[in-house]
């Protein structure tokens, strides 16, 4: 088989990769695409550190990367996701079928389309921001972070754009994240959550739905309609330029700005539909089984 960056079998990196290069393959194969920026604060001490990382895995070819001009001169910071190489070993790992290359590069430039490369790194932001928290707080923690191709194979019948646990002291709440980039209308918005009052009526989990928005303008319409239609489920909003870990999200059952625990929230019976429980047992703690990429 013939290895478009270094010629190496496949079973020669495992001697190139640390602990830290699996979780960097694992963040990228769970959630598409990141930062330099947002690799930084999920893995690295440091900036430096961790570019000079990151160069040597695109070297491997286990990662790729890509970026676009600015208007007027210079670049965007560079968008990393997984090389060839890294695809193939995120399937082994996964026990997924290994993409072609043609499969894979298709996948890389459908990414890389502006519109949807925006939502998607603003939707890894919010985890990122959560993970970052808990990272300097030893009181916190993401007790789970699924994207939203993780999210829709277990839940069934959402499709959040990512979904987690999160833990504050004795307490662990859970929530489905709806990230809203201004591009559609706010009836829009609040038909989404429909699917969500399904979910929990058939004994999943009643989960807040957090709208994350572009402005508070928007987020101040969107409660004017909520507030209007009186959804059946748990909504909380708050703003992209706020800290999802702090005391930001607004919501109708609860008065003033909260943080995330203090939100409604049930992990829901156990039911077939419902991935929080192992063998009739409340299990906030299994890993996720992850689908094969998409």
């Amino acid at each position: 088989m013939a290895f478009p960056v270094s010629h190496l079998n496949l079973l020669t990196f495992y001697a190139h990769l640390t602990d830290r290069d699996r979780a960097v393959l694992s963040t990228l194969d769970e959630h598409r695409v990141m930062t330099t920026d947002q690799l930084t604060r999920l893995h690295f001490p440091s900036t430096r550190t961790c570019q000079n990382r990151l160069r040597a895995l695109l070297h491997l070819g286990l990662l790729d990367r890509f970026r676009y001009a600015r208007t007027g001169g210079g670049a965007y910071p560079w968008n990393w996701v997984l090389g060839l190489h890294g695809a193939w070993y995120a399937a082994g790992t996964n026990g997924y079928p290994l993409p072609t290359q043609r499969t894979h590069r298709d996948r890389i430039l459908r990414l890389s389309t502006y519109p949807r490369l925006r939502h998607q790194l603003m939707t890894n932001e919010f985890g990122v921001r959560l993970a970052h928290a808990a990272h300097r707080d030893s009181t916190v923690r993401l007790q789970r972070w699924w994207s939203e191709r993780t999210a829709t194979s277990r839940f069934l019948r959402i499709r959040p754009d990512a979904h987690g646990l999160w833990t504050a002291g004795a307490s662990t709440v859970g929530w489905f994240l709806e990230c809203d980039m201004g591009t559609e209308s706010l009836p829009t918005l609040i038909a989404k959550l429909d699917a969500y009052r399904t979910l929990a009526a058939a004994g999943g989990p009643a989960y807040p739905v957090l709208f994350w928005l572009p402005n508070a303008q928007r987020e101040a319409n969107l409660q004017t309609l909520l507030r209007r239609q009186r959804p059946e489920v748990a909504v909380a909003t708050a703003v992209h330029d706020s800290d999802p870990a702090g005391r930001t999200w607004t919501s109708a059952t609860v008065e003033g700005r909260v943080g995330l625990v203090g939100l409604p929230s049930s992990h829901g019976l156990d039911t077939a539909a419902n991935p929080n429980y192992t063998d009739g047992h409340l299990d906030l703690t299994r890993p996720d089984s992850r689908p094969g990429p998409g």
